[in-house]
């Protein structure tokens, strides 16, 4: 067991999107984390008052006169709190493969280099390697939750299940579900349904013993799409979800070949998301990744049935599979988180995939109509929500994580930008001083006449990770950056 948390206050300006475009900023503030990492207290403070004294006495306000901890926040109006970003949608194994695309389209490409991929995985070792480095990337990068996708094999997958933990990263970890004599490849497919289940379960259960409350770690059932499974694993893993109450992520309508594929496989369902709903498999724990080519039948019934959406603007684009018409989706009552889809697409930073939404979503409104061109654009406030309790949302766990909201877990990271001046590290400096800076800091830089408003823009569009320094999942710090 770590060992337990002392009550902390965190001081600075901490920024949020408590709900869809609406960006809360207060400049001057103090939050108070207990022993158990949730949130107790959130105060602003009087203006200019950054001595940990005024935190000592918000403590002690609050009752906290035993002795807490304080962590200030503040860097010369440069650096915010954050919450810390949802990935809804990551293929843990696919990392090595991060950047490669060929010519490929989705298919064509699972065949070439995913599979492969997975299938070297049943190595210990060599999971060991991939996975210990796409927890660590990720939690770089600002991620404290992340719903994985792992392969076939179910000791790899507890594995995966085991360095989450031991990181402390908050996830979903899935063990891929995929029987399909027709569309697996011999080498990398379970042999049956029934061999898929018992994978499955095997995973379920494992995870269940290390974090019986799921706490931080829980199994997902990981139908890797419909095609790769047949009708009676479809079946028992609908059933299996409704026995154990399990949340469930597969993929829907990502390119039109893919739907082709589906229409022949199930040619006695109606769509895509009824082959879904039909074994079980649509339900209010369910995320979908991609829907880039729903119809408005299934936009209906996925709403109907409570379940989510992953948008992966960087994969969708980078494999030429579509755009996502997200705003169609979120004003239809769809919830929506973002996800990299690690290999598909080529950063595992969800601070890139808001970008990405916010570029595509305006290249969607260049072919919309001239009365909805604006109405279809994401702007910055909208793709953070995305990024942070709109993931959530999809994820069961808004009410947990995904602001900064009394009774809400301290899952949260420092940014620091770059100050250029006035009183910058940097004001005046010559040449070497802007390179070191910029390979500590990146590109996102702040001159002095920002409002935070446009610094939050800054980092959206111009931020990485250099500019994450800590990271904190639930009170526990989980990623500092070295100076």
């Amino acid at each position: 067991m770590p060992p337990r948390l002392k009550r902390t206050i965190y001081t600075g300006t901490f920024i949020h999107t408590p709900t869809l475009g609406n960006l809360e900023i207060i400049e001057y503030g103090a939050v108070g984390v207990d022993e158990n990492g949730i949130i107790r207290f959130v105060e602003e403070l009087p203006e200019n008052r950054r001595e940990r004294a005024v935190a000592k006495r918000v403590a002690e306000e609050h009752g906290w006169d035993d002795g807490v901890d304080v962590v200030v926040g503040w860097q010369e109006r440069s650096s915010f709190w954050f919450p810390g970003f949802v990935d809804t949608h990551i293929h843990a194994s696919q990392l090595p493969n991060a950047g490669i695309f060929g010519t490929t389209t989705l298919l064509d490409w699972l065949e070439t280099y995913t599979f492969p991929l997975e299938s070297s995985l049943s190595s210990f070792d060599a999971a060991r390697r991939v996975y210990n480095t796409a927890v660590r990337s990720t939690l770089a990068h600002g991620t404290t939750t992340a719903a994985y996708y792992a392969t076939i094999h179910a000791a790899s997958t507890n594995l995966l299940a085991d360095i989450c933990l031991r990181m402390g990263q908050r996830a979903f970890v899935g063990n891929v579900c995929m029987d399909s004599k027709e569309t697996c490849p011999e080498y990398y497919r379970h042999e049956s349904a029934e061999a898929s289940l018992a994978s499955t379960r095997q995973v379920v259960d494992y995870i269940r013993s290390k974090d019986p409350g799921g706490e931080l770690v829980q199994p997902i059932l990981t139908p890797r799409f419909a095609p790769s499974c047949t009708k009676p694993l479809l079946n028992a893993l609908g059933t299996l979800a409704n026995d154990e109450d399990l949340p469930i992520q597969t993929h829907i309508s990502e390119n039109k070949p893919e739907l082709a594929l589906v229409r022949k496989m199930f040619p006695e369902y109606s769509s895509y998301a009824y082959v879904y709903d039909t074994h079980g498999l649509l339900t209010a724990k369910t995320v979908l990744a991609h829907g880039i080519h729903l119809s408005d039948e299934e936009i209906a019934l996925i709403k109907d049935r409570g379940s989510g959406v992953s948008h992966c603007p960087v994969s969708n684009t980078s494999l030429g599979s579509g755009i996502c018409p997200v705003r169609k989706l979120l004003e239809k009552g769809i919830k929506v988180g973002l996800g990299t889809d690690v290999s598909g697409g080529g950063s595992c930073s969800i601070l890139t995939a808001a970008r990405e939404a916010a570029g595509v979503s305006r290249l969607l409104s260049a072919y919309s109509e001239d009365d909805h061109r604006d109405r279809v654009k994401l702007n910055v406030n909208e793709c953070l929500y995305l990024a942070t309790r709109g993931g959530a949302n999809c994820l069961g766990l808004g009410h947990k994580v995904g602001a900064f909201e009394v009774g809400m877990h301290w899952d949260a990271q420092m940014v620091d930008l770059l100050n250029m001046g006035p009183r910058g590290d940097l004001d005046g400096g010559g040449r070497g001083e802007i390179d070191r800076g910029s390979r500590l800091l990146g590109f996102a830089q702040c001159w002095g006449k920002e409002s935070w408003e446009e610094k939050v823009a800054k980092w959206m569009y111009t931020g990485d990770d250099r500019n994450t320094w800590r990271v904190y999942v639930k009170g526990r710090l989980v990623h500092e950056r070295a100076y």
